[in-house]
């Protein structure tokens, strides 16, 4: 799936695209909204009610995302190239923990 690239590669290409401190920061707060919310995703099956919260919450996470494009003026590297929805989440993480 990576296509004989390193983790660190790919952050680094993701990287490129995301040097605006607006986008960045609508990224920091968007990817674990989008991931939490997936990750609840199963709570349905407890509380079918609970669709609207976590629906909001994968929107609200997509939006902010696509907002900090748009500052930046760079489309989303998924664009042109899927595998990059699952670089986001690892972006994050090297984010926060001051690699990325």
């Amino acid at each position: 799936m990576l296509g004989n690239r390193s983790w660190d590669d790919w952050i680094a290409q993701y990287s490129l695209s995301h040097q605006n401190s607006v986008n960045r920061l609508c990224h920091t707060a968007g990817i674990p909204i989008i991931a939490l919310s997936l990750i609840l995703t199963p709570l349905l099956f407890v509380n079918l009610g609970w669709w609207k919260w976590l629906a909001a919450m994968f929107i609200g996470g997509w939006t902010l995302q696509f907002i900090g494009h748009a500052v930046e003026g760079k489309p989303p590297e998924f664009f042109s190239d899927w595998r990059f929805l699952f670089v986001g989440l690892r972006w994050w993480f090297a984010k926060i923990r001051g690699r990325a």
